[in-house]
């Protein structure tokens, strides 16, 4: 995380500590949250979406273990994704998955992810759909970093928790998978 940190230039927590994730690796639920945001970066709008995706994964029973800003710069949220899928299970981004010039979230995804999880973006837009036809402009991507899942969600709050709810049952399962836990039961 100290690379995403020097690449971002700063710090945004959720609460006063980050958890250590080697005390939570055995059960494997700690989560990043990144928002993807040129104006939340230059604190001239209030975050609300990482929050509201921070506060779904805790109710969902994971460990929160940073959440972080970054602009609407590839290199800048490749660096922490990088940073971040070393000391989390899932990282989630909120923003940048349209097709505004500056979206490039899913792009910065790509550059960092080993495989593509292409029917988890699906099944998050066809869920999105029943809501909203926009949803279907949405390009986020699902990818494997390591041992790490990666996961885009748009950058509404009311659409980044819609869509993580379309998906989120998928989740533990794909980590228990990326940490070599291969038993049928």
């Amino acid at each position: 995380m100290r690379q995403a940190e020097a690449a971002e230039g700063k710090k945004r927590k959720m609460s006063s500590s980050i958890a250590e994730p080697k005390a939570l690796e055995s059960k494997g639920l700690t989560a990043a949250v990144v928002t993807v945001s040129d104006s939340c970066a230059r604190e001239e709008r209030k975050d609300l979406s990482g929050p509201a995706v921070a506060e779904f994964l805790k109710k969902r029973g994971f460990q929160i273990v940073a959440c972080e800003v970054v602009s609407d710069d590839q290199i800048k949220i490749q660096n922490m994704l990088v940073g971040l899928a070393e000391v989390a299970a899932l990282v989630v981004t909120t923003g940048g998955t349209g097709i505004a010039p500056r979206d490039v979230t899913p792009e910065a995804t790509r550059a960092v992810c080993e495989r593509l999880l292409e029917g988890v973006a699906e099944r998050m837009r066809s869920e999105g759909v029943r809501k909203t036809t926009l949803a279907a402009l949405s390009r986020g991507v699902c990818g494997v970093r390591g041992k790490a899942l990666i996961l885009n969600l748009p950058g509404s709050p009311a659409g980044a928790v819609e869509s993580l709810e379309g998906v989120v049952e998928l989740i533990p399962h794909a980590l228990k998978l990326l940490r070599g836990e291969t038993e049928h039961s």
